[in-house]
Order: structure tokens, then C-alpha cells, then sequence
């Protein structure tokens, strides 16, 4: 190899180096704009997760507060409502439980289903509160307390009577129970004479 060819050969390597340092700088500052990239997008997720969290403990708050209420309105020992957040499957689940003398109880496996049909209840109502805007207020139930004990029945109707007063809700219940309708405003008795329907 000549003088002539070194050169050349040289002059190459340089330009490779300086192509080698120019995307050096360039890996450098992309490496520092996702850095900065990073940082914000970990900010803002820890902002998503503190709005999240708030916003489950209102709800939380609201709709254990309506539930505990109407439970404690129509039984004499009643459950608590009580709703716990839980991540499953990289989502963000809704566990309910009844609480009773520090006792966690699946509603559905270890209560009677009275309970169940007053927090139903209670649950439906929350969940109408939280519309923005509100539905129309009227809510038309078939038999919601059709496994509630008759000698609760009176007290729903008051627990009724309460929450339409106070909610604004006008409610329309088809009920065969004659002690749910007695705070009722106006009931209509409906009977079946030769296949057709008569309103009293």
C-alpha cells in the first residue's frame, strides 16, 4: 500500500467516524428525549392512579352509605355494605361484601336473599344518582322485594316512601304484597276476568 492509498484509506476511516459520532449524538439524544418521555408518562400515570383512587372512595363512600342505610332502615341487625377495589386480570375490579361484627360475608353465598333484594335495591338507586345528567326520575320495579320476609315488608315501604321523598324519584312497583304498598300515594289493583285485565 502506497502513501497516496493510505491516505485514502484513512481519509475513509475518518468519515466513518464521524458518521459513528454523529449517530452517537443522535442515539444520545433520543436516549434523553425518551427519558424525559419516560418521566412524564410515569407522572402522569401516577396521576391517573390518584384521581382513580379518589374517585373509587367517593363511590365507594356513596354507594356503601346508600346500601348501609336501606339495609339498616328495614332490618334490625343489619349488614354493612362494604365495596373493595381489587386489580385482577390488569384491571381494576369491584369486590361487594356485607359486613356484620367485623365478619366479611359474599352477599350472595352467605346471606338471605331479603338482604340481597334491599341492597339490590340500594345499589340501583346509587347507581341512578351518579347519571349526569339524572334519567327521568321515575324508576319502574317488577317485584323488587319478592324474597323479603312479610314482616319486613312495611318497613321497605317506608324505606320507599324515604328515598322517593328525599331523592325525588317517583317509583312504580308491581308487587303482589299488600304491606309494600301501605306509604304508597296511589295504588291500582289489576285482576283478570275472562283473559283480560282490569284496573281498580
Amino acid at each position: 500500500m502506497n502513501v497516496s492509498q493510505l491516505r485514502q484509506y484513512l481519509e475513509r476511516l475518518k468519515g466513518k467516524k464521524s458518521q459513528i459520532q454523529l449517530n452517537l449524538n443522535q442515539v444520545k439524544q433520543s436516549l434523553r428525549e425518551r427519558r424525559i418521555a419516560l418521566k412524564e408518562h410515569e407522572e402522569a400515570r401516577e396521576i391517573v392512579r390518584l384521581v382513580g383512587q379518589k374517585t373509587q372512595e367517593q363511590l365507594q363512600f356513596h354507594v356503601s352509605d346508600i346500601t348501609t342505610m336501606a339495609l339498616n332502615t328495614v332490618f334490625d341487625n343489619p349488614y354493612q355494605m362494604k365495596m373493595e377495589f381489587v386489580r385482577r386480570r390488569l384491571k381494576t375490579e369491584c369486590d361487594l361484601k356485607f359486613v356484620r361484627d367485623d365478619l366479611e360475608i359474599d352477599p350472595i353465598e352467605a346471606s338471605g336473599v331479603g338482604a340481597i333484594d334491599v341492597a339490590s335495591f340500594a345499589l340501583r338507586i346509587a347507581s341512578w344518582s351518579m347519571k349526569r345528567p339524572h334519567s327521568r326520575n321515575v324508576i319502574i320495579m317488577d317485584e323488587p322485594f319478592r324474597h323479603l320476609s312479610t314482616n319486613y315488608q312495611s318497613r321497605a315501604s317506608e324505606m320507599l316512601k324515604e328515598i322517593s321523598t328525599k331523592l325525588g324519584i317517583q317509583f312504580i312497583i308491581i308487587t303482589h304484597e299488600e304491606e309494600l304498598t301501605k306509604e304508597s300515594d296511589k295504588t291500582f289493583e289489576v285482576t283478570i276476568q275472562k283473559g283480560v285485565s282490569k284496573v281498580k
